[in-house]
């Protein structure tokens, strides 16, 4: 058989990211390759490290997009601050602080475990206590918005904390750049990643990270070489330095950068607060649909993240088959749980260009069509009439 094209459907992506690509982000994907060390290509690099500072309100001069997911991202925030017998302070509230915990490891570091329940944010007083008991901890590393639960934490008093005790901060925003407040600057956060395919509405491949200057001087001092070859910033940055003369790293995945380059204008001609509270806002439209049908958040409202909402399962609903309708009847996809909470919530993502009041009026009507047809025990015929009413509030 030979295999041809591929062509794939046209879905509507509210899950845990991917989400919906903005059309323009997609257009722009599709214009000519050119060079990556060509000027006209340079000239566009310095425009999306501009457009990153503005994203991660940061001065940083070391703001630039990796080019690889944002588990590199991730990576290159590890490998660079830590070395062999360094510890760090590592909180966990959900599968991603596991991930961080794995990255100090394979560092040669220690890891010291702060652990909160999953849905419930980072406890700054364990952190507190943490640092008490290992005042010698080199880094600090927490997850800004847990994307397995769909709980925020709040990084401003977390690194007040880590400043507190002259450590330094290594923060996950993967899904929160773009979605809720984020500042980079104030908060006196030191390392930070995220990635593309979340709040920024452009297509997943590239992680943005920023650098504050005491984390460089941390780099610049280390006693050992950077254990990756490929996310050593000390490299990177010849190729993504300020200069006009770039020296060659890696070939830089031009299309993408094309895309990347296309989000953050729409960003900025959006405006950041205003993309925080457009995704805060169709948040709330969506909870007043759902808990008409007689769902709820997991997650307490004071921490609850508007751009990914765990919702329960109503009892007896075998879920894998709610979702499997919802993608195969509605070219619709929503999130399982990860971990703990699988089998037991939905996540549901209002991500970027996919935070849009059409999406949560498909949302809303196909999850109440299907659970409706399977028998559940929900409210029919008042979850849009709920989800009017608050968008019109």
């Amino acid at each position: 058989m030979a295999i041809t094209s591929f062509n794939p459907p046209v879905r509507t992506l509210m899950g845990p990211g991917p989400s919906d690509v903005h059309p323009r982000v997609t257009s722009a994907m599709a214009r000519p390759c050119i060079g990556h060390l060509d000027p006209m290509f340079v000239g566009m690099m310095d425009e999306i490290k501009d457009m990153l500072q503005y994203a991660f309100a940061t001065k940083n001069q070391l703001t630039i997009p990796v080019s690889a997911p944002g588990s590199a991202g991730m990576e290159s925030c590890f490998v660079n601050l830590l070395e062999p017998g360094d510890k760090a302070i590592v909180c966990q509230n959900g599968v991603f602080g596991g991930r961080m915990k794995e990255n100090v490891e394979r560092c040669g570091a220690t890891a010291i475990m702060v652990e909160d329940d999953w849905g419930k944010p980072v406890d700054p007083q364990k952190v507190e206590d943490a640092f008490k008991s290992v005042p010698d901890a080199k880094v600090l590393a927490f997850v800004h918005a847990e994307t397995s639960t769909g709980a925020r934490s709040d990084a401003k008093t977390l690194c007040e904390i880590a400043q507190k005790y002259g450590a330094l901060t290594i923060v996950d925003a993967v899904t929160s750049l773009g979605g809720i407040e984020l500042q980079v600057d104030d908060w006196g956060i030191d390392a930070i990643y995220s990635g593309t395919q979340k709040c920024l509405s452009c297509t997943p491949g590239i992680s943005p990270v920023s650098f504050s200057e005491r984390a460089v001087k941390v780099i610049k001092e280390r006693h050992s070489k950077v254990q990756s070859w490929f996310l050593d910033t000390n490299l990177v940055m010849g190729y993504w330095g300020g200069s006009t003369k770039r020296a060659y790293h890696h070939t830089a995945p031009v299309n993408a950068l094309y895309a990347l380059h296309e989000s953050l204008v729409l960003l900025q001609q959006e405006g950041i607060k205003h993309a925080w509270k457009r995704h805060q806002d169709n948040h709330l439209i969506l909870r007043a649909g759902l808990e008409a049908m007689g769902m709820s958040f997991i997650v307490d409202a004071a921490y609850r993240l508007p751009q990914l909402n765990a919702v329960t399962i109503p009892a007896g609903v075998d879920e894998a088959q709610v979702r499997s309708r919802l993608l195969n009847e509605f070219n619709l996809e929503i999130g399982a749980g990860l971990g703990t909470l699988a089998g037991k919530v939905w996540r549901i993502g209002l991500m970027g260009h996919s935070s849009r009041k059409e999406n949560i009026v498909l949302c809303l009507s196909a999850l109440e069509a299907v659970l409706g047809d399977m028998g559940a025990d929900i409210n029919t015929g008042v979850a849009l009439a709920a989800a009017q009413q608050q968008s019109a509030s």
